[in-house]
C-alpha cells in the first residue's frame, strides 16, 4: 500500500457516466465496474473518499425550465435524480464489501441519512465511503458547485472530476485528432477559455478562491484515480499559477 499524497478526496461522478453506454438511466453493470475500482482505491490508499453524484442521466432541471415546468421544480427533480444515483452507488459499493453511507441534502429519511457535516466526518473516520446526494439542497445550483462546496466543508485535499477522456485538451479530442493534452491548467484559464470544459465556472471559481486543486481524468483508465491520489501526474491538474 502506497502512502497517499491526498488524505481526503472528493470524486464528482456525473450522471451521464452512470448511464454507461446507454446514454440515459442507470447501467448497473457499469456502476459495478466503477464501484469495484473505488473499493480498490480505498483499499490500496486508505484515503477517505466522498462521492457527489450528478443526475443528468435521469433529469436536468435546466432542460425542462422552458417546457412548462418551473425552473425551481425542475431543479428539485434533478436533485432527486442524484439521490437515485447515490442509492445505486451505495448498494453496489456495499455489495463489494465496502462500507458506505448515503447522505442527502434533501430529506428522504427512508433511503438516506440527512446530510450533517459532523456525521459525514465520523463516517469517513470509520473507513466508510460517504456519498453526498441531493445537490446543494437548493435550486439554481449545479452539482459541480455542490461537489466543490462539500469538498471544502469536509476539508478535502483534492477534487477529482472523472470524464470520458484522460484530462483537459485545447480542443475536443473526439472531433479533433490533433487536440493537445494539457497536463496543467490554471483556474483563470479554466474559467475563461471556452474551449476548456472542466466544471461550471461557479464551481471552479469557488475552488480557486479556496486554493482547492481539481484533477480531471478518465474514469476507468488504468488505475488513474488511485495514481492521482498517490500523487502521480495523471490527467490534468487545475490549480493556481
Amino acid at each position: 500500500m502506497n502512502q497517499p499524497k491526498y488524505k481526503r478526496v472528493l470524486i464528482k461522478i456525473s450522471g451521464e457516466q452512470l448511464a454507461g453506454d446507454r446514454g440515459y438511466g442507470i447501467d448497473p453493470v457499469f456502476i459495478d465496474q466503477v464501484a469495484k475500482q473505488l473499493v480498490e482505491v480505498e483499499s490500496q490508499t486508505k484515503a477517505q473518499i466522498i462521492i457527489v453524484p450528478g443526475g443528468g442521466n435521469i433529469m436536468r432541471g435546466a432542460s425542462v425550465a422552458n417546457k412548462g415546468i418551473d425552473r425551481a421544480t425542475g431543479d428539485y427533480m434533478g436533485m432527486m435524480a442524484t439521490i437515485i444515483n447515490g442509492a445505486a452507488l451505495t448498494d453496489l459499493l456495499e455489495s463489494n464489501n465496502q462500507p458506505t453511507r448515503l447522505l442527502s441534502r434533501l430529506e428522504v429519511d427512508s433511503i438516506a441519512e440527512p446530510y450533517i457535516r459532523r456525521r459525514a466526518l465520523r463516517h469517513l473516520e470509520k473507513g466508510r465511503i460517504v456519498i453526498v446526494a441531493g445537490g446543494m439542497g437548493n435550486p439554481f445550483m449545479t452539482t459541480d458547485t455542490a461537489a466543490v462546496s462539500a469538498a471544502l466543508e469536509l476539508n478535502c485535499d483534492l477534487v477529482i472530476k472523472p470524464t470520458k477522456v484522460d484530462g483537459v485538451y485545447d480542443s475536443d479530442p473526439v472531433s479533433n485528432s490533433e487536440a493537445r493534452h494539457l497536463p496543467r491548467v490554471d483556474y483563470l484559464r479554466a474559467i475563461s477559455d471556452e474551449k476548456i470544459t472542466v466544471m461550471d465556472n461557479s464551481a471552479v471559481s469557488l475552488a480557486m478562491d479556496n486554493h482547492l486543486p481539481i484533477i480531471v481524468l478518465d474514469l476507468l483508465g488504468d488505475r488513474k484515480i488511485q495514481r492521482a491520489i498517490e500523487g502521480e501526474a495523471v490527467g490534468t491538474l487545475i490549480h493556481s499559477v
